[in-house]
């Protein structure tokens, strides 16, 4: 089991920049993939990016290409995301996840996070 707690959303203006950060419980987070997904109002869920166990491999939607990182702490148990230059269609919740394989589908991902919301004004 393995318990997912984000944090760091907030109200931020077009051009600015947050850091979103997901604590996990466990002493086996250096053995998931850990991913980030959001979600807007009346939309589905979407892959934001993904990191590999060790950090070393990461992948993202073309939509944040170039201005979200991914990153992670296995010695702190945490996943973290960068976010600049957000744009209003940036606005959404946020969800960490993680699974023993990743991927972009949100089948892929066994455990999940509560959520964090962003909320970019134009």
């Amino acid at each position: 089991q393995v318990q997912l707690v984000e944090s760091g959303g907030g109200l931020v203006q077009a051009g600015g920049s947050l850091r979103l950060s997901c604590a996990a419980s466990g002493r086996t987070f250096s053995s998931y993939v850990m991913g980030w997904f959001r979600q807007a109002p009346g939309k589905e869920r979407e892959f934001v990016t993904r990191i590999s166990r060790s950090g070393g491999i990461t992948y993202y939607a073309d939509s944040v290409k170039g201005r979200f990182t991914i990153s992670r702490d296995n010695a702190k148990n945490t996943v973290y995301l960068q976010m600049n230059s957000l744009k209003p269609e940036d606005t959404a919740v946020y969800y960490c996840a993680a699974g023993p394989t990743g991927g972009s589908s949100f089948r892929a991902y066994a455990y999940w996070g509560q959520g964090t919301r962003v909320t970019v004004s134009s």
